[in-house]
């Protein structure tokens, strides 16, 4: 009997629910996969566009396709097709996130290391969040210099201010949470400009068959306020669980005797935590968001105009969908 074919367009999990979706994104965002080559990774492109066509090379097993998705997936944009530089693929936030994250937290006592840690972390997260956005909206190169900026800037004057009020505090522990505050101002602050053309022009939505029907601003805010409670959520565990765990540990005399690999220990402490957490994080809200069409109706009637005029069947669907980013 002839083994049935995939639909490779669809995923292999069901996206409806959490558990699905985390098991999909725990696929797609395999940091080991940072590490194929290019050739590979347009290789397991042409593999699937030629499955697409039936033409595939004789042989080929469906576990080859399934790992070919997975490639695609995790390396490709959604949009586009195009191959995404590698610094700024999900599946690197593992290895990206805890290197940068481990040192915010273990370099906090200085307010020049804070800066510095600062500014790494809101340039990285500047790449990853240009890299994933919804490229049907173009970003100018104004744009991004504004929405870099400014991240940068909040997440810096956050970090000092924190630094300065905290400080007067007696406990110490409260000092290691300086990070988290600013990385989770600044996420409030360079996501929604990285993507400030999205909310000022909309963004397409579809039909349940990705038929593009017309654009909303209200779909943008929506799905760019959900990109920004997942990174806020993507981080939160690592830099506050672990805080109190280093300032236990510390006291102890085997690790005053390794001072030097604190830095490290950290940064694999931050490495298993956003390996479960990338997922999740990405999970909480389905990538597919949805919009009901009685939205526009109240909130933008010009857009529901457009709506019913490009909806060819006569009946408005009751729910419009659009990528939300990550």
């Amino acid at each position: 009997m002839e083994e049935e074919r995939l639909d490779i367009n669809k995923p292999l999990w069901d996206l409806s629910t959490f558990i699905g979706r985390w098991k999909h994104f725990a696929w797609v965002t395999d940091f080991r996969t940072c590490i194929v080559p290019d050739s590979q990774l347009l290789e397991a492109k042409k593999l699937l566009e030629d499955y697409k066509l039936g033409k595939e090379p004789a042989g080929t097993t469906r576990e080859q396709i399934i790992y070919a998705k997975k490639l695609y997936e995790s390396a490709f944009h959604p949009d586009t097709g195009d191959l995404q530089n590698v610094f700024g693929r999900m599946s690197f936030q593992v290895p990206g996130g805890m290197a940068i994250t481990g040192a915010m937290l273990q370099f906090y006592r200085t307010t020049t290391a804070v800066v510095f840690w600062q500014w790494m972390n809101q340039s990285f997260n500047a790449f990853v969040n240009y890299t994933n956005r919804n490229a049907n909206s173009p970003v100018t190169l104004n744009q991004l210099g504004i929405a870099y900026l400014n991240a940068t800037s909040s997440a810096m004057l956050t970090a000092i201010g924190c630094k300065a009020f905290w400080a007067r505090s007696a406990n110490p522990l409260i000092m290691r949470y300086v990070p988290f505050a600013a990385v989770a101002a600044a996420n409030c602050v360079n996501i929604p400009l990285m993507r400030l053309n999205e909310i000022t022009n909309g963004i397409d939505i579809n039909d349940e068959n990705g038929n593009k029907l017309t654009k909303s601003k209200l779909a943008a805010v929506k799905g760019i306020s959900q990109v920004v409670i997942s990174r806020i959520i993507m981080c939160a565990p690592g830099m506050l669980i672990l805080p109190p765990i280093m300032e236990r540990l510390e006291k102890y005399a085997w690790m005053q005797k390794i001072k030097p690999l604190h830095a490290p220990i950290q940064v694999l402490f931050v490495g298993c935590f956003l390996t479960l957490m990338v997922p999740t994080a990405c999970a909480l809200f389905p990538q597919k968001c949805s919009i009901k069409s009685s939205s526009l109706e109240r909130w933008e009637p010009e857009n529901y105009e457009i709506l019913k005029e490009n909806c060819k069947t006569g009946e408005l669907p009751t729910y419009l969908y659009f990528n939300k980013g990550l």
